[in-house]
């Protein structure tokens, strides 16, 4: 299905005044479930403003004038301009930028290779980490956790991992994962965690402390105080993926009845 927008050219004058009529165009789409091979077209008109720019997340793909969509799900938005398909992808395909939850299977020579969920394992440098050198290599080890961020990852190239801010710094990235437990959700769980102010993060630190790590590949890991409160709180996670706000403040209370 194709939805065709024709802007006015009085919508062309400003960035407000484009960011405005790009909400009116999706207004009626938003929330609504869409599925691969539906495309906006965007007919601007004969104008000699800048084009229209959409930024297009998961699910979206951009194709000249025209969004096509290459995912089944919801279609979302987020001010000004980005718009995505949430969907229950379990499937992750790696994106530059992005920060994964890997595991190192093999140790080669000046390379790490590292199992991030995709089509094919990431390399990992071991100057790739904070204070690093020749001399000072970090101690990682076969089957150890680590928290990187992709910088190449794309279909024509193998995927490569940093454990390093463009400052040199590890800002949280590294080798990490003692005595915690790792677990995999979907993909649409994983961007609800990571969202700014996460209702699902706050109804859970109202249980008890624990640590949590989270990573657009989809693995999740937890440490709590106690093996049973980490296992609690793994559990609640998977279980609330498809749950309403009310739905999953009601089981965390009869949680924290039988818990305590």
């Amino acid at each position: 299905m194709c939805y065709i927008v024709q802007l006015p050219l009085s919508y062309t004058n400003t960035m407000d005044t484009v960011e405005s009529a790009m909400h009116s165009c999706f207004k009626n789409k938003v929330g609504e479930v869409l599925l691969p091979g539906d495309r906006f077209c965007f007919g601007l008109g004969e104008t000699d403003s800048k084009p229209l720019k959409v930024i297009c997340g998961p699910g979206l793909r951009r194709n000249g004038d025209e969004v096509h969509v290459c995912k089944s799900g919801i279609l979302r938005y987020k001010q000004p301009n980005l718009y995505w398909i949430d969907s229950q992808q379990r499937r992750y395909v790696p994106a530059k930028g992005e920060t994964v939850i890997g595991i190192v299977t093999v140790k080669s020579g000046d390379i790490f290779k590292v199992d991030v969920g995709g089509s094919e394992q990431a390399s990992l440098s071991y100057l790739a980490f904070e204070g690093s050198t020749k001399r000072n290599r970090p101690n990682v080890q076969v089957g150890d956790l680590v928290y990187g961020q992709f910088i190449i990852a794309n279909k024509d190239m193998e995927p490569e991992l940093t454990c390093i801010d463009s400052c040199g710094r590890a800002n949280g990235m590294g080798v990490f994962g003692a005595g915690g437990l790792m677990f995999k959700v979907s993909l649409g769980l994983v961007r609800r965690l990571l969202a700014p102010q996460s209702e699902v993060v706050k109804d859970l630190e109202n249980l008890f402390p624990f640590e949590l790590v989270v990573g657009m590949n989809g693995r999740v890991w937890v440490k709590a105080k106690s093996l049973q409160q980490t296992l609690i709180v793994a559990n609640l996670l998977e279980s609330c993926e498809n749950m309403s706000a009310l739905q999953r403040q009601a089981l965390f209370r009869r949680v924290v009845d039988r818990a305590f």
